[in-house]
């Protein structure tokens, strides 16, 4: 038998290894563009003509190379960055493989000039099938001008199935931004044929988002700055009130190299957890450097795709990073506008958040619906002008003289008040973040009295403009972090007992559920206890905030229903008791609000952590500035 097995000629070799190197035309110019950066460019120029497939050429102003050279790096296998099998593990440059000129060669008609800086005259060489044709001195300027023609001429094969124009147009326009996103300090141009698409000027990283991306981010994104022993992260990302709903702008790079990594991704998601809706995508274009030893790349033909030695560790630093820049930048709510334009965080001597003793006005029979009693009243309309005087005379004491003046509270009609009962309330209000100073606080400048729209939302002005909140996600908001923060003391909370207990009949899966949400509900204020029937159990107290305005067999059902389906998959078990009892107790739409109840809910909400959306993730609030109110009106 003769014999079968027989070496490819390298024509047919250096074919099958561009099919895995050159894809598309996207591939050549990441090639290209990767070569230039390598080689010290600091001005790099990309054309195309026909998608790709007629022209791309790459020129820059690097280093060149010598004549010899030149040739050798057509060679399969043949770089200038690996010298031993450890260099593999080390790597910090982005071409090394020495497979990408070679597969381009092989599949299109190449030709390269360039020269180095110390010499007077370049090299020109044309390639065809892999195979050199010419090889000359000629005149060019320092650098290396490569131009590559007619890709797939000779696998027909492979161009018949690249997309449309327009399609792989965008491939190579996506190559292009992720190689100058990597490198805003330098100047890059884009043409497709004479038209100028992109002309990027060195500068910072924001200049260069902003130049690639859209001038629409220049107000929706914020800094993420970390550095640890370990990892260096920076970058930017998007506000959350600007996710999209699709995927798209989200860029990682790790020592200069561009990635993808769904295990990553999921780190910024969890940053953003609760911030977002659950179809919410948010923009980002983050970097992170550390020890090439720590990493390796050489696990894909594009190396798009990397393998970190402690990859737990990078997720959890990217996902505080991320999440400490959220709320270090006071991405929310949008108030302050001045000072969103310029992305500035807080000063670190700001004014500290002020506690104000507010008092629940005394109740009157009928007018509207009920409200529960966790809202209060925020500020009197009276003594505003001496209060402000007294507080400018005296910082230290302004919030006792505030909260003495709350006992004159302005008389309204009975049927006005919703209030059953009095109580006092501690609120802390940041001030800081409804875009006002200390003073104005004082002396009302930004606190008129808001008023309710349709019975479902809170008109509140402010310096800039005015908010719109949604009160039912609003008082969601204040109660889920209420309830989150008495969880995690040891302290139990007030109950009020049942005048009937409530029985509940519950199966095997509920009582287990039961048992294991028990001792979280007890320290909230429920009082449940077994029977000595199995299965049943008596609801004898709620909490004493909750008591006459839920039915305890429903909530407690309720409760057991969502731990049982785990339907916030994402939270743990408080969170999802927390979020249950917020959604259940927050006061619904069409409620009527008095102003004093509007104005303490306001407080309340700008006293979470982050007021402008729900625990579920919907956006709570909507803020309009003057400008925007005096465009529309055409002034």
């Amino acid at each position: 038998m003769a014999d079968l097995i027989q070496l490819l000629p390298d024509t047919i070799a250096n074919q099958i290894a561009a099919g895995e190197v050159v894809q598309r035309p996207s591939s050549v110019v990441k090639e290209l563009m990767e070569n230039a950066i390598d080689a010290g460019a600091t001005d790099i120029q990309f054309i195309h003509r026909g998608a790709g497939k007629e022209l791309i050429q790459v020129v820059d102003n690097g280093c060149g190379m010598s004549p010899t050279d030149a040739r050798m790096a057509f060679a399969r296998h043949a770089t200038s960055k690996i010298r031993t099998s450890e260099d593999l593990f080390a790597i910090r440059t982005l071409g090394f493989r020495g497979e990408a000129l070679a597969s381009i060669s092989a599949v299109a008609k190449v030709e390269i000039r360039t020269r180095t800086h110390n010499e007077e005259l370049g090299t020109r060489i044309v390639i065809e099938d892999g195979k050199v044709i010419t090889q000359e001195a000629c005149q060019c300027p320092p650098g290396t001008n490569f131009m590559v023609q007619h890709l797939f001429y000779n696998v027909p094969a492979r161009r018949k199935f690249l997309k449309s124009d327009s399609v792989e147009i965008r491939h190579m326009h996506d190559e292009f931004t992720r190689v100058a996103l990597a490198h805003p300090e330098l100047k890059f141009r884009a043409f497709h044929g004479t038209s100028d698409v992109f002309h990027l000027e060195s500068g910072k990283l924001s200049q260069r988002i902003v130049g690639l991306l859209g001038k629409h981010l220049r107000e929706r994104i914020v800094p993420v700055e970390e550095e640890t022993t370990h990892i260096r992260i920076k970058g930017y990302v998007s506000k959350p009130e600007f996710a999209k709903k699709r995927g798209g702008d989200q860029f990682f790079f790790v020592n200069g190299r561009y990635i993808k990594s769904r295990y990553l991704h999921h780190a910024v998601k969890m940053a953003y957890d609760k911030l977002l809706p659950e179809d919410g995508w948010p923009m980002y274009v983050l970097f992170l450097e550390l020890d090439a030893t720590e990493i390796d790349i050489n696990v894909h033909p594009t190396n798009q795709e990397i393998k970190f030695e402690d990859e737990r560790l990078v997720y959890q630093y990217l996902r505080v990073a991320v999440r400490h820049a959220l709320g270090q930048f006071t991405v929310a709510p949008m108030i302050d506008f001045d000072a969103e334009a310029e992305l500035a965080p807080a000063p670190i001597g700001a004014p500290k958040a002020q506690t104000i003793t507010t008092q629940i006005l005394p109740s009157s029979a009928g007018g509207g619906s009920k409200v529960p009693s966790s809202f209060t009243s925020r500020h009197s309309s009276g003594g505003g002008e001496s209060q402000g005087a007294t507080r400018k005379a005296a910082a230290p004491g302004w919030a006792d003289l505030y909260a003495a003046n709350q006992t004159q509270a302005p008389s309204h009609n009975p049927t006005d008040h919703p209030y059953s009962e009095k109580s006092n309330e501690t609120v802390t209000l940041k001030s800081d973040w409804l875009g006002v100073d200390e003073d104005e606080l004082s002396d009302g400048a930004s606190l008129k009295v808001p008023y309710q729209l349709h019975n479902a939302y809170i008109v509140h002005q402010l310096k800039s403009g005015y908010v719109l909140i949604d009160q039912q996600g609003a008082h969601e908001r204040v109660l889920y972090e209420r309830y989150l923060e008495r969880l995690s003391t040891q302290e139990r909370q007030a109950s009020q007992v049942e005048l009937f207990p409530a029985e509940l009949s519950l199966n095997g899966d509920e009582v287990d559920a039961l048992r294991t949400l028990l001792p979280d509900l007890e320290r909230l204020g429920f009082e449940i206890t077994s029977t000595e029937t199995d299965g049943t159990f008596l609801v004898r107290g709620l909490p004493a905030d909750l008591s006459g305005q839920q039915d305890p067999q429903a909530l407690v059902s309720s409760l057991l229903q969502q731990h049982k389906e785990n339907l916030a998959l994402d939270l743990n078990q408080r969170e999802r008791i927390a979020l249950i009892l917020a959604r259940r107790s927050a006061v619904k739409r069409g409620v009527v609000l008095v102003p004093e109840a509007q104005s303490h809910l306001v407080a309340q909400l700008f006293s979470t952590s982050h007021p402008e959306h729900t625990p579920s993730g919907q956006r709570c609030m909507v803020s309009h500035s003057l400008t925007d109110i005096e465009r529309a009106f055409g002034r």
